[in-house]
């Protein structure tokens, strides 16, 4: 009686002395590197060459603005090197493209997920800033835990992804009060930013806000209802709170005269069309925060106005590249998150060049990408990262999501 031989897998096939077994190579296992190559097929290269020259536009600036800042900020027991804050901007912009990186290998389930778990740990820390935080320059805006850093930055985008996520639930029941709720988490929002005081960020996310609302196809009376009480939190924080109140007054006073925002317009345009070139600025070197909030008026007298509309083209750029990749998308999540997080950036930018052409009030907010920052370089390189991890597309998948092939006659 002879013994039955184990299969352990593979295939029989007859042959000249019996039957013989063909045993199946061990599946390959999908490792890092593949993930590497999903990632770059399916990312956005365009706007991933347009973050890119922005990233390089802020480190010449920072090198431009740093020498002016660190002459400002040296004591006599603290010298600081003339490009102390550039190499320090260098540093944290590595830190930035490496949270980018990690954000945008999220697939899109992941990266929701993970933008709803960053929005509820940053509103718990926005709730202890005004008892813990670190006062700086009159606001109270910085928790520190080992390093500082703004919790309201990193809430920037979370926010926009959970409002996203909030408001898209009226795919699967038309009757759910998404209005009122995503109203409600703004009203919150904005009321723990102005305890700061945030004045300049409560804005953006009301912008943000508004503007998904109208993206989401809410009705126009849902969306009136919205928009004025965005303008009763202005007018309220008019008369109500007090940083907002001298900063509004003194910008339409004209009270503004030889102030930062006058300083900063004067600086801008000082450079005429091409610049005085590079390090060849005199006016940066009175202009507070040359390297931060102020650093397109340094670009703009260093390398002229062709260069400031050259900026103000990439971030229009940018946020066109966004709506055209969201363009015919069919899932209602998708669209909003990628909506949201451009009109964070847009608008953030939009504000700070405003300001720098006197045409804001000072609003204390960089310009993304370009200024230096620790927190702030950080958050908003997640915040491309998330945005880059929700408009990623299989090449070879059409709309309806069946393989492309080829055409019929």
């Amino acid at each position: 009686m002879t013994a039955t031989p184990q299969f352990d897998g593979g295939s029989f096939q007859p042959g000249a002395g019996g039957v013989h077994i063909v045993r199946k190579p061990p599946p390959r296992r999908k490792g890092r590197w593949h993930e590497l190559a999903v990632w770059w097929r399916e990312i956005d290269k365009v706007l991933l060459s347009i973050v890119a020259a922005l990233m390089m536009v802020g480190v010449i600036g920072v090198a431009a603005g740093s020498a002016a800042s660190a002459h400002r900020l040296s004591t006599a027991e603290t010298q600081l090197s003339d490009l102390h804050f550039f190499w320090m901007h260098i540093a944290y912009l590595v830190l930035g493209i490496g949270a980018m990186f990690a954000a945008s290998i999220l697939p899109r389930t992941s990266a929701r997920r993970f933008a709803i778990l960053l929005s509820a740990v940053m509103f718990v820390l926005l709730l202890a800033v005004p008892f813990v935080g670190a006062e700086i320059n009159g606001a109270r805006r910085w928790i520190r835990l080992g390093a500082s850093f703004q919790p309201s930055e990193f809430y920037k985008p979370a926010f926009a992804v959970l409002t996203a996520w909030i408001m898209s639930w009226r795919v699967r029941d038309p009757q759910l009060p998404v209005m009122v709720l995503s109203g409600a988490l703004l009203a919150v929002s904005c009321a723990l930013l102005m305890l700061q005081p945030d004045f300049g960020t409560a804005i953006l996310l009301c912008g943000v806000w508004f503007v998904l609302a109208i993206t989401s196809g809410m009705p126009m009376k849902l969306i009136g209802w919205g928009a004025g009480g965005i303008v009763g939190l202005v007018v309220g924080a008019y008369f109500f709170y007090d940083n907002a109140r001298h900063r509004i007054d003194a910008f339409l006073g004209g009270a503004e005269a030889y102030s930062q925002v006058d300083l900063a317009n004067k600086t801008l345009t000082s450079g005429g069309w091409f610049g005085r070139g590079l390090w060849m600025g005199e006016r940066k070197k009175i202009l507070p925060e040359a390297h931060t909030d102020y650093i397109l008026s340094v670009i703009g007298e260093e390398f002229g106005l062709i260069a400031v509309a050259g900026i103000a083209m990439l971030f229009c750029a940018l946020v066109v590249r966004v709506l055209w990749r969201l363009a015919g998308e069919d899932d209602l999540f998708t669209l909003l998150a990628g909506t949201g997080l451009a009109t964070l950036l847009g608008g953030q930018a939009f504000i700070n060049m405003a300001v720098n052409l006197q045409l804001f009030p000072s609003k204390g907010m960089t310009l993304p990408l370009i200024s230096y920052g620790g927190s702030s370089m950080i958050a908003l390189c997640l915040t491309v990262g998330l945005l880059l991890a929700v408009t990623r597309r299989n090449p070879y998948l059409t709309r309806d999501g069946l393989p492309k092939g080829p055409r019929r006659k």
